[in-house]
């Protein structure tokens, strides 16, 4: 069987934010990663003067997920810059479509997305998209599927308006933390000054609270959507 892992993510920095540690903990143990991010992460934005055109951002924004794919050691990495913010206003059959290409192309036994829950619109539009892509057809590759969260979305939902994120997968990512915020720093635009969620003093914070759940020093937690054990 492939021993491949792919990444299904809305954003560039979203692969990162979510699973990176655990990423760069699999390029490492020699595990091909592929990474899918779907929206260019710029075009809803209003425009900044000293960050330039729309198009010099998304090409800035490009270069930071290459830039941290190779940082984390990872394979591949795909963007297909669908708008920013308005994945639901696609055909989900369409954004189906393009995910399963992804999944065809490289054959992954684990994969990894957004959890359903969170506020952003796009991660849910890909939660929906991967869950159908990654049916359980007779002879499919994918064994193994997990939701991850992203700090500044995920733990936005308020109680009771959606599924909650209660993780009961933890992977210690102890000694790659180090390259999990290395490559987060190349997202320079997208950190925020602590308390932000989405600053590096938070992310640390989260990923050792995660790893004191589970007795190490750094972890990153997941949903398990399926596990099938041949």
């Amino acid at each position: 069987m492939n021993n491949s892992v792919a990444v299904v993510a809305a954003h560039p920095d979203d692969e990162v934010l979510g699973c990176g540690g655990t990423l760069a903990r699999m390029a490492s143990e020699g595990r091909a990663v592929h990474i899918l991010l779907l929206a260019d992460g710029e075009s809803s934005r209003p425009e900044i003067p000293d960050r330039g055109s729309d198009a010099n951002k998304m090409a800035a924004r490009k270069a930071a997920a290459e830039n941290a794919c190779k940082v984390l050691g990872c394979s591949t990495v795909e963007i297909l810059m669908l708008p920013d913010n308005r994945l639901d206003s696609l055909v989900l059959l369409d954004v189906v479509r393009q995910v399963e290409k992804f999944l065809l192309r490289h054959q992954p036994s684990t994969v990894f997305t957004h959890h359903a829950g969170d506020v952003n619109v796009d991660h849910q539009v890909v939660h929906h998209a991967v869950i159908t892509a990654c049916r359980p057809l007779p002879e499919y590759h994918v064994r193994e599927l997990l939701f991850f969260e992203v700090p500044s979305s995920t733990e936005w939902r308020p109680a009771g308006s959606a599924a909650p994120f209660v993780p009961n997968w933890f992977v210690d990512i102890s000694a790659t933390m180090a390259k999990k915020l290395k490559a987060l720093e190349v997202y320079e635009t997208e950190l925020r000054a602590f308390p932000h969620p989405r600053s590096l003093q938070a992310v640390s914070a989260l990923a050792a609270w995660r790893g004191a759940t589970v007795g190490v020093d750094a972890a990153e937690a997941f949903m398990l959507g399926r596990k099938v054990i041949d």
